[in-house]
């Protein structure tokens, strides 16, 4: 395959390993992830809702649908990943995101809209996400949590770029030919480089992961006694562990807490009588904290352990959402939204980790495939509870205390989780 070609003709003329090469493709694939996201969405909500009549309930179905079609199709696509590698399912990912956010451009109905941008909110939370995540646990070992602090940044930045392309091209020249330059945009930063210079892991050009010499035979057994070696589960043999089961019960109960309190962090303050104004401002300051968390996790992961690192960050979690229940000045607002961003910006990058860490390379893609379904189906269940609390009670303190209550509760489930047994 010439880009393969192209690749290792490439590797052997670097000063440095190969795998930054892969992280470069990696950071345009979050960047371009951002095209279908919901802070890129959300530019569109007011102008199109506006020219069909539609329901801000109608049009935010879209998200969910999709969520589902990616918790369906993710184990799936997992064990391709396994087999094939990133670089294929990237390049359809942002083939497919690119492709169908241009033809959004074109339709005239809500059915039109759900069935393109479905395809690309499914693009967003499966396959990229396996992509992503399946090139960096290939390429990095011992420095995974540092490459995935780097990952998580650029997928930042490109929630600040996106919606901001979005709104600027919606001022001047409408909705439409907004979608169409979000899908150009997508294609043209996320497809090239991952096609021409993405590698499926470094054993494929002779080299070892994080930059390693390979060991020759006769030194194995002495390097194996002084290094542990890296976990090799499979699919079935994750599954038949505690540790599996205790980090899919963590995502169960953490992912509706960030979903939940990030679709209506906003709607709560100003109902709990902060500004528009000051709700924004702690917006933006959750987005802040997020960045510099998943970028800071990354430094800390070589002095605090996975487990302790997820329960810090559930404990963080539950400092939010108790902050947020008496938010009503900006500095509790301010503290609320920094917290609420720590806590989800150290996860982000440490729950991918902890799967790869735990259970190895080998079937990494099939192994976080499932876990992911879980995550998919655990943020679409946030917004629901937070919605019925909020319709049932009046306000949001009934959802605050119930996301304190499973941000504690996954805390605990990331204290007892400890290392499997080794792989075979």
């Amino acid at each position: 395959m010439a880009s393969h070609s192209l690749a290792h003709r490439l590797a052997r003329g670097l000063p440095f390993y190969y795998g930054w090469v892969v992280m470069g493709c990696v950071a345009f694939a979050c960047l371009s992830r951002a095209g279908p996201a919901v802070a890129t969405l959300s530019m569109f909500v007011t102008p199109m809702t506006s020219e069909f009549g539609w329901s801000r309930t109608a049009l935010s179905g879209a998200v969910s649908v999709g969520g589902i079609l990616a918790a369906i199709f993710s184990p799936m696509i997992g064990a391709y990943l396994d087999r094939q590698g990133p670089r294929l399912v990237l390049c359809l990912a942002v083939v497919a995101t690119g492709v169908t956010l241009m033809l959004l451009s074109t339709i005239g109905s809500i059915v039109g809209f759900y069935l393109l941008y479905c395809v690309a909110r499914m693009s967003w939370a499966g396959p990229y996400d396996l992509g992503i995540h399946g090139a960096v646990s290939n390429w990095f070992v011992r420095g995974r949590a540092w490459a995935g602090s780097l990952a998580q940044l650029a997928q930042t930045t490109g929630l600040i770029i996106m919606p901001f392309i979005a709104f600027s091209v919606i001022e001047r020249h409408g909705w439409r030919t907004a979608w169409l330059v979000i899908g150009i945009v997508v294609l043209a930063v996320g497809f090239l480089p991952t096609w021409l210079f993405m590698v499926r892991r470094p054993e494929d050009m002779g080299l070892q992961p994080d930059g390693a010499l390979p060991v020759a035979a006769d030194e194995r057994s002495s390097s194996a006694a002084s290094a542990e070696p890296e976990a090799a589960f499979t699919r079935a043999e994750a599954m038949r562990t505690s540790a599996f089961w205790l980090l899919s019960l963590f995502t169960a109960l953490i992912y509706p807490v960030q979903a939940g309190m990030s679709l209506h962090q906003a709607a709560h303050l100003i109902e709990s009588g902060i500004s528009s104004a000051s709700a924004a401002l702690a917006v933006s300051l959750f987005t802040l904290s997020s960045a510099i968390a998943g970028f800071s996790v990354g430094l800390l992961n070589r002095f605090v352990s996975v487990r302790v690192a997820l329960c810090f960050s559930g404990l963080l979690l539950a400092a939010s959402a108790s902050t947020m229940m008496f938010a009503t000045t900006l500095p509790l607002a301010l503290a609320g939204g920094a917290l609420f961003g720590l806590g989800i910006g150290a996860v982000h990058v440490i729950l991918p980790v902890a799967w790869a860490d735990y259970f190895g390379r080998r079937s990494f893609g099939a192994i976080r495939g499932v876990a992911l379904s879980i995550q998919v189906v655990a943020q679409a269940m946030g917004p629901l509870v937070s919605g019925i609390l909020r319709d049932a009670t009046g306000n949001y303190r009934a959802s605050l205390i119930t996301f304190a209550t499973l941000s504690l509760l996954g805390a605990a489930a990331a204290l007892f989780t400890r290392r499997p047994g080794r792989g075979r």
